[in-house]
């Protein structure tokens, strides 16, 4: 073999090769914990903050949340289930609780063949479309992208707690089904902000629509004024003795569903306040994950 044949063999190799290692890459990347750009420009609408401040370790929080992303957490292959989760982490419209009502839960949806999305949305900061824009374009995202994440474009359910709870149970009834459809498939539901009315997170409110909101707007985003018969199944976990969002909230969009005959479960633990998310120290950890398991299998 002349020396010019053995030059062609080894740089077909070598570009072999290569191909070979980065699609590798690709792979181990795409099944791995990757944080990516929600919007490929900039964001068609602006909340007008500055000084993002983003702890993603110890008890993760975000504040002033200026720059939307997604943190995609993808199950074993042999696990999948096909489902998909995109996670709205409470904050009271301020700041977000990435670590319990995130990270935490992103993991166990993984251990539950579930693909997970945590969203980092923006905060309003009285510009009131911020955040459902955001979650409406983690939704496309993930529905536009299901074959390369290996789901079902038809099961994408959305996760909320407390004012991430309203912003999911807000795309739950706000939602745009011409072009890629930005309803969620199914909706769970931690103590979350509901209404807008006088029994509402006065914190999250003022956030969302500011210290004096028209009728109008009150009206709108009082999610259990918007369910219709389109609106997606949800689960409500709540707790009994929440007082910073009372689960008066909670139980009147279940109420809300059930006039729309939209299947829907509603649990109500006895105890343990506001904002335990996935930590394993809530003592109805266990029972919790064993009702969101198997409610989760009826979807």
């Amino acid at each position: 073999m002349n020396q010019m044949n053995m030059n062609i063999i080894k740089n077909h190799y070598v570009r072999t090769v290569l191909l070979f290692s980065s699609l590798f890459v690709f792979a181990t990347v795409i099944h791995a914990q990757q944080v990516i750009k929600l919007w490929e420009g900039n964001p068609p609408n602006s909340n007008e903050l500055t000084g993002e401040i983003v702890i993603r370790n110890d008890g993760a929080s975000i504040s002033n949340v200026t720059v939307p992303d997604l943190t995609i957490y993808l199950p074993e292959k042999a696990k999948r289930t096909g489902m998909a989760v995109v996670i709205c982490p409470g904050g009271g419209y301020s700041g977000l609780a990435f670590d319990h009502e995130g990270v935490m839960v992103a993991k166990w949806l993984n251990k539950e063949g579930i693909a997970a999305f945590i969203l980092k949305y923006r905060m309003p900061n009285k510009h009131k479309e911020v955040p459902l824009s955001d979650a409406h374009q983690a939704i496309r995202h993930v529905r536009e992208n299901a074959a390369m994440y290996d789901i079902n474009p038809s099961k994408i359910g959305i996760c909320g707690f407390s004012a991430g709870g309203h912003l999911a149970s807000t795309a739950s009834t706000h939602f745009a089904t011409s072009g890629t459809s930005t309803r969620p498939d199914f909706s769970i539901l931690f103590y979350p902000v509901i209404t807008m009315t006088d029994l509402t997170h006065g914190g999250s409110r003022n956030n969302l629509l500011g210290e004096n909101p028209s009728k109008t707007d009150i009206y709108r985003y009082s999610n259990e004024k918007q369910v219709n018969v389109n609106t997606p199944p949800a689960i409500l976990l709540l707790s009994d003795d929440d007082k910073a969002v009372v689960p008066e909230n909670g139980i009147a969009y279940y109420e809300a569903l059930k006039r729309n005959d939209i299947p829907a479960a509603l649990y109500i633990f006895p105890s343990g306040g506001h904002g335990w998310g996935f930590r394993e120290n809530y003592p109805y950890h266990k029972q919790m994950t064993e009702l969101l398991s198997e409610w989760l299998k009826t979807m």
